[in-house]
């Protein structure tokens, strides 16, 4: 049983709430995280914050195996210290073929005009994939400091799905910041749909059971790029909206839910369940509730209204940061766990 976490807007969905709860609640017996440093994931529970940006979100979850993907790429230093702080030493793994980021990929980016005009984060990442295009970057295997992790991750992965054991596969950004399906050039340097990040574990379309796409309640964007409906500074605060990015501390740019994309998030997916977060955010009083028959009305008439236009079922309601602060209808729409 292998599914597949992504995003369904321009990034801060909220994916690595959904990733970190499925990890949490059990049935997976690994969790393989794709995509760079370029991409923080927020993982709250039991009263602490982690903000992550390689380690898998699934990592609360002492029984989980973690993994970091064959196409991604790892910073040394970072993933060390993420190592560190999660207290996973002795059971995460570093593909021996996943790329590392150097510093002189940073210096590289910080140099470049065209991408100061595109909003980058500037944390060596196109940088790096530039060079593995061209078959120049360094991989995992090279760095002694990497050594005592290093792994053969599609096969151990393989071997897992062949034994019916659970995967998590974790996606970064959204697919409106996919290199291939977004708003170039203000994208990212990978795909970062379903397909690009099964093809950076090395999975292909016959080994997943689901794909759940995470759609924030509203869209949120940062650094250039178009944001159909976008609202302004005062609009953004009186609605209690402003966020900021979790790399690099930029505010984010809001925009009210769109159907559109939405639904083309869905198609391009192929997603099975969809899952929606931050519902707290627009209805206050849907704060911290846990069950569905407690959410108020309006909330619920509007998690419907989504629901038919994609003709896919919600199947995870966030309603607050915690990991536990979630509405799980999986059983309730009879999807198994």
């Amino acid at each position: 049983m292998v599914t597949v976490v992504c995003g369904g807007f321009f990034g801060d969905e909220g994916k690595g709430k959904v990733a970190g709860y499925l990890g949490l609640r059990g049935g997976y017996a690994a969790a393989i995280r794709t995509g760079s440093v370029n991409a923080g994931h927020t993982v709250v529970y039991g009263g602490r914050i982690w903000r992550l940006r390689i380690v898998p979100s699934a990592f609360v979850r002492r029984g989980v195996r973690l993994y970091i993907a064959r196409g991604s790429l790892v910073k040394v230093d970072i993933l060390l210290n993420e190592i560190s702080e999660t207290v996973v030493f002795d059971r995460i793994c570093v593909d021996r073929y996943a790329g590392v980021i150097e510093e002189r990929h940073v210096e590289a980016e910080k140099r470049d005009s065209v991408l100061k005009g595109i909003g980058s984060t500037f944390q060596g990442v196109g940088a790096a994939m530039a060079e593995r295009v061209l078959r120049r970057l360094r991989l995992a295997w090279e760095f002694r400091e990497l050594e005592r992790f290093l792994c053969d991750s599609t096969w151990e992965i393989l071997d897992m799905v062949d034994k019916g054991l659970g995967v998590i596969v974790e996606g970064t950004q959204g697919l409106y910041l996919s290199l291939y399906h977004g708003t170039y050039p203000y994208v990212t340097s990978r795909d970062v749909s379903a397909s690009g990040i099964l093809s950076e574990v090395g999975l292909g379309p016959k080994h997943v059971s689901d794909v759940i796409v995470v759609f924030k309640s509203y869209v949120t964007r940062v650094g250039e790029g178009p944001l159909e409906g976008e609202l302004g500074r005062e609009e953004i605060e009186r609605l209690g909206l402003v966020e900021r990015g979790t790399v690099t501390g930029r505010l984010r740019r809001v925009a009210p839910f769109n159907m559109e994309l939405a639904k083309r998030a869905v198609r391009i997916n192929s997603a099975t369940q969809v899952a929606i977060t931050k519902i707290d955010a627009l209805f206050r009083e849907a704060r911290g509730v846990r069950e569905w028959d407690k959410l108020p009305i309006n909330a619920k008439r509007f998690i419907e209204s989504i629901e038919e236009y994609l003709g896919v079922p919600i199947t995870l309601i966030s309603t607050g940061e915690d990991l536990e602060d979630m509405i799980d209808l999986r059983r309730d729409k009879g999807i198994s766990i």
